[in-house]
């Protein structure tokens, strides 16, 4: 596939965890792909990859890096924070969770709308399984995600007429850095695991597929849903 027909991603949080999944499920099918976040594991793929430092709560960045995008194919906002040890209880972590998980999506949809109407391209965005009900753990995390619903409905009503889709995912309990303190906790563990109907905790490249899946042609008439990828955990 040559470069000027190739398609392009922009995948927000693509260093590291179900964003880098992201990633990677896209180089494979061919994308030309730009990962934006603060960090990055050590093991994403150099050479495939441009990777580069980025604030989703920086608006001037993002604006200068739309402003250098002329059409977009794809828009994955995967960066996301979650706050322990009652974080998010204080003003100040709330209002965090909701800057990096809501307003940073919010910023890049709008900020790359042009981009995508010149492609007809097509958004997904990173709910979660506490978008359907709430952590009493992490209120901010679970507003700012229910939020995200709610963003991804309203653009796929505006931005449908003009060829352009918008769908969220909404991950499970995921082998990730982030859930690593709920597997280790064997108590904790073993109550996520009996209400799992598949009995086992999703891979993120699971999740990197249905990424694929919500921006192919496949789903060309798919818009404006939250797609639970939980192995059944949210109807058990």
């Amino acid at each position: 596939m040559s470069t000027a027909t190739r398609k392009r991603a922009v995948v927000t949080g693509g260093g590291t965890g179900l964003g880098r999944a992201s990633a990677i499920a896209l180089l494979a099918q061919g994308y030309e792909v730009i990962s934006l976040g603060i960090d990055r594991e050590d093991d994403t793929p150099l050479e495939r990859l441009d990777h580069r430092v980025f604030d989703v709560t920086d608006c001037a960045a993002i604006q200068d890096f739309a402003a250098g995008l002329d059409e977009l194919d794809l828009l994955v906002n995967a960066a996301g924070i979650i706050m322990p040890d009652g974080a998010e209880l204080t003003a100040e972590g709330f209002a965090r969770v909701i800057d990096v998980n809501l307003t940073g999506t919010r910023s890049m949809c709008f900020a790359c709308e042009a981009a995508l109407e010149a492609r007809g391209g097509s958004v997904v965005n990173f709910a979660s399984m506490w978008s359907i009900f709430g952590s009493a753990r992490n209120p901010a995390y679970s507003a700012s995600k229910g939020a995200v619903v709610s963003l991804t409905r309203a653009l796929a009503a505006n931005w449908g007429p003009r060829g352009m889709r918008a769908n969220a995912v909404a991950p499970g309990w995921i082998e990730t850095r982030l859930s690593q303190n709920a597997m280790n906790d064997p108590e904790r563990s073993e109550n996520i695991m009996a209400r799992i109907p598949m009995a086992r905790w999703g891979v993120p490249a699971e999740i990197g597929s249905v990424v694929v899946f919500l921006a192919s042609p496949a789903a060309s008439y798919v818009n404006g849903i939250v797609l639970p990828v939980d192995g059944g955990y949210a109807i058990a």
